[in-house]
């Protein structure tokens, strides 16, 4: 797998609010744990959003990775004009840090929002142009992330497109992990 794309929950799915929440943790971990497997068999390039949470985290954590895997890319794709404009001073600052640290970004769609269907011509988009999703999402607690988990399977009844989940069993397992390692 060349190109993936990494997607999931949104941090006020997860209650996540605060860079040092210990969530975040373990949710980095995971993504970490994850990504490191795909580079160590040939990816490429992560291609993600730049929602607040999963989105975001992921291209933090392949920030930090990218000093060991200095050829790995990061191409942060917005699926439509003047994304996230409507979010707090903050949350503008950080999504600004984050398309700055990307070594790609680029919209989607060329107009500002006015249309669900720009939404699914992002899951499109980012479907025909990955070769697998890695997603931090739990079927059993759905939430955002169930629209793009949904696209995904149903891309993958007409085209081998890997999915790979971090679930809940999944972050619990690495917390009790951690916590016995610390």
């Amino acid at each position: 797998m060349e190109n993936l794309w990494v997607t999931g929950y949104r941090n006020y799915e997860l209650n996540v609010y605060d860079d040092k929440d210990p969530k975040l943790r373990i949710i980095k971990y995971a993504l970490r744990q994850q990504l490191t497997t795909y580079l160590d068999q040939g990816l490429a390039w992560i291609i993600t959003g730049a929602q607040l949470g999963s989105e975001q985290w992921t291209i933090q954590v392949a920030q930090q990775l990218k000093q060991d895997y200095p050829e790995l890319r990061v191409a942060a794709m917005l699926p439509f004009m003047e994304f996230g404009h409507n979010w707090n001073e903050a949350n503008q600052t950080q999504l600004n840090n984050i398309l700055t640290t990307a070594d790609f970004t680029g919209n989607v769609s060329a107009k500002a929002y006015h249309s669900p269907q720009q939404l699914k011509s992002y899951q499109t988009f980012m479907l025909e142009h990955t070769d697998g999703a890695l997603m931090l999402y739990d079927p059993e607690y759905p939430g955002k992330p169930k629209y793009d988990y949904d696209a995904i399977l149903k891309y993958q009844t007409q085209s081998d497109y890997t999915l790979d989940l971090i679930d809940m069993y999944d972050l619990e397992d690495l917390s009790r992990q951690i916590s016995q390692d610390s």
